[in-house]
């Protein structure tokens, strides 16, 4: 079977020509889009190409990869950050993929942004296979924190997801990211009905032994083989309960901000009714049946160069072109700031059930954008 990596729509990217009509993006702001969100918060694909093929993201096979020739640069990614943030108010940064470890001058990256930025919080999302070898390294060049995508701690029922055995890598990693003061370690965990959901207890209580933050993330529909359906996905409810047979979670009292994750308070599950001793934290990021559309400010470049208004977008901004041809910054971020102002007010999941006809996903897998 082949799988196509669905190239979205490209958006006019570019100065307007004389007299061509304003695009209504304002030219001094940041950030900002038709609906009063401001977006701080980027996410920038280093590289498309996976060493995983996790049945939620990607078919067995795997997917076409970008040529080389059409990857950014760690000069260009450097670039386009800088533009985040002098000139459109980008306050942290994270770095994705596809694998961002995969790319053998990561560290190269991370450190030509915290040279031109030494205060800028820069965060790495990673399936962390081959991270224990550069943990260190990456601290070192200036990397702030790290996310690590874990989905099990079975090693058969890892397999079963990811379609490698990798697990002993993937758990050696979070152990050297800590080590290296990568801290706080966030864990990822994506739950499937009828594989992994049954251990949702055993992932928290693994990560709060280890001082880690979990994360649980509802299953988006953005399998490169559109095979999601809204029945197979463990909801954020479900998530909740399941966590509530060994612990009691009650509300975060701090500010949500803008995070994707609704984070809950860990306390033992006691015949007691006091509040109990607090373990830590747990968070949920509910795309899908608890969107936080309305409240949301990130803006992403997919590895290629493009601007993402939205994780969900059929549309794309092409930056890279515009660097590679002399644009100045100006320029390029304004061309971005359209891109942004352009952003839909939600990303179409609330106005239409996931399982009808007039809901479209994105062509492009999650591994193509880029988390």
């Amino acid at each position: 079977m082949s799988v196509s990596l669905g190239i979205p729509r490209l958006r006019r990217a570019g100065p307007p020509a004389a007299g061509a009509p304003a695009a209504g993006a304002p030219r001094e702001a940041g950030l900002v889009d038709r609906h009063g969100r401001r977006a701080t918060d980027l996410r920038v694909s280093v590289i498309d190409k996976c060493n995983l093929r996790c049945t939620y993201c990607m078919p067995a096979a795997g997917l076409p990869w970008l040529p080389a020739a059409q990857l950014m640069t760690p000069a260009e990614i450097a670039r386009l950050v800088g533009i985040g943030v002098t000139e459109l108010g980008v306050t942290e940064l994270r770095l994705t993929g596809g694998e961002p470890l995969v790319r053998p001058d990561l560290e190269q990256i991370v450190a030509a942004v915290r040279t031109d930025h030494p205060h800028l919080p820069v965060s790495l999302t990673t399936n962390g296979i081959g991270l224990a070898a550069r943990a260190a390294g990456l601290a070192e060049a200036g990397l702030t924190r790290i996310n690590i995508s874990l989905d099990s701690l079975s090693a058969e029922t890892f397999q079963r997801l990811a379609r490698r055995d990798r697990l002993a890598e993937v758990l050696a990693g979070a152990e050297a990211a800590a080590a290296a003061g990568l801290s706080p370690v966030k864990i990822n965990a994506v739950l499937m009905r009828g594989v992994n959901d049954h251990e949702a207890p055993g992932l928290l209580a693994w990560a709060l032994a280890r001082g880690f933050a979990l994360r649980f993330i509802e299953q988006m529909p953005l399998d490169a083989d559109h095979g999601w359906t809204r029945a197979d996905m463990v909801s954020a409810a479900e998530i909740r309960s399941r966590l509530g047979e060994r612990f009691r979670l009650t509300p975060h009292p701090g500010a949500r901000d803008g995070a994707p994750a609704q984070l809950w308070e860990v306390r033992p599950l006691a015949a007691d009714p006091g509040p109990g001793p607090v373990l830590g934290t747990v968070g949920v990021i509910a795309s899908v049946t608890e969107p936080f559309c309305a409240d949301c400010k990130r803006t992403r470049i997919t590895a290629e160069g493009r601007v993402r208004s939205c994780l969900f977008s059929h549309e794309e901004t092409a930056l890279l072109p515009m660097l590679r041809a002399g644009a100045t910054d100006a320029e390029v971020a304004q061309a971005w700031r359209e891109a942004m102002w352009a952003k839909p007010a939600a990303h179409g999941m609330d106005h239409v059930g996931l399982d009808s006809p007039d809901y479209v996903q994105p062509e492009r897998s999650m591994s193509a954008i880029g988390g």
